[in-house]
């Protein structure tokens, strides 16, 4: 056994849709980093189609689009994170913290009880 950890994973839901998620998350920043959804995607393992899913829910929950794309030509196409995508993506990572700070010392309260390899 190793150290106990904690793992929260936060969601935000449109009905029954996952608007924004860490995986999601995860997405913006890999397409911000290479300027692709099929590079985004590849760099997380996960499939084009699996991306493209992902993006076109984010852009149909939100008022208006987090990914813009543009079309192929002689240098292929691109996408890029919009503005409203960046602060989108900021407030989700900020919420993050906060939830992990919000209980990390009940959580300590538990580990300190927990079984681990010394």
């Amino acid at each position: 056994m190793s150290k106990p950890r904690l793992k929260l994973q936060l969601r935000i839901l449109s009905d029954e849709q996952i608007a924004f998620g860490p995986g999601k998350a995860e997405l913006l920043e890999a397409i911000q980093r290479t300027g692709s959804i099929s590079q985004a995607a590849k760099s997380m393992d996960m499939s084009y189609r699996r991306a493209w899913q992902l993006v076109d829910t984010m852009n149909q929950c939100f008022h208006s689009q987090l990914v813009e794309t543009q079309t192929g030509g002689t240098h292929g196409g691109g996408a890029i994170v919009t503005e409203l995508g960046q602060v989108i993506l900021r407030k989700f990572r900020t919420m993050e913290q906060q939830a992990i700070q919000s209980v990390a010392a009940e959580f300590e309260g538990i580990a300190n009880h927990m079984k681990v390899n010394k």
